[in-house]
């Protein structure tokens, strides 16, 4: 009998080695190992947490909801993390990671609206969701986190479990302007 360690693999590594590596203007990217936190802040507490976690290095902060964000990083670790939420004091917030548990997609390219708007029920135009902003929605039919993270590049979080369903989505959406995908090198 054979085991295997399912933890230190992508939930997309089997779909994405057969696509071409090559990039097209309008492309989808899998980051392989972000560091998510989910973050509550504690009641009365809110202002000093969100000052916080805006001083926090390496990390883009996201409005999940009322003094609840959550924390994204590519360059830092979850250990790093969570040792500068610790070192911030759990009687200010209460604090989980969920890099395990989330998978970080990132579209960008002159059609990405256009993309998106096939699959969110939301306003991506510049004036309506500015560059930082965040919110939680739909997309794909499955709960998720979408952040606008440059001029033509949104980022989304979605559940581990539902990321196959969202990406095959989101690549049919896009397929008609010629969306290309692959892991960050």
């Amino acid at each position: 009998m054979i085991s295997l360690n399912l933890a230190h693999r992508h939930p997309l590594d089997d779909t994405l080695s057969s696509v071409d590596a090559r990039s097209n203007a309008d492309h989808l990217v899998v980051i392989r190992h972000p560091a998510i936190f989910s973050v509550l802040a504690h009641a009365g507490h809110e202002a000093a947490v969100l000052a916080a976690l805006g001083s926090t290095a390496d990390v883009f902060v996201r409005t999940c909801g009322p003094a609840e964000w959550l924390l994204v990083s590519e360059t830092a670790t979850a250990d790093s993390i969570g040792r500068d939420l610790a070192a911030f004091g759990a009687g200010r917030a209460s604090f989980v990671d969920q890099s395990d548990g989330r998978v970080l997609l990132r579209i960008s390219g002159p059609n990405l609206r256009k993309i998106l708007a096939k699959c969110v029920a939301v306003d991506l135009h510049p004036n309506m969701f500015a560059q930082g902003q965040s919110a939680n929605m739909l997309c794909c039919h499955v709960g998720c986190n979408l952040g606008r993270t440059g001029p033509d590049v949104f980022e989304i979080l979605v559940p581990r479990s539902y990321i196959g369903t969202v990406f095959s989505e989101l690549m049919e959406m896009g397929r008609e302007f010629g969306l290309s995908s692959g892991f960050a090198s």
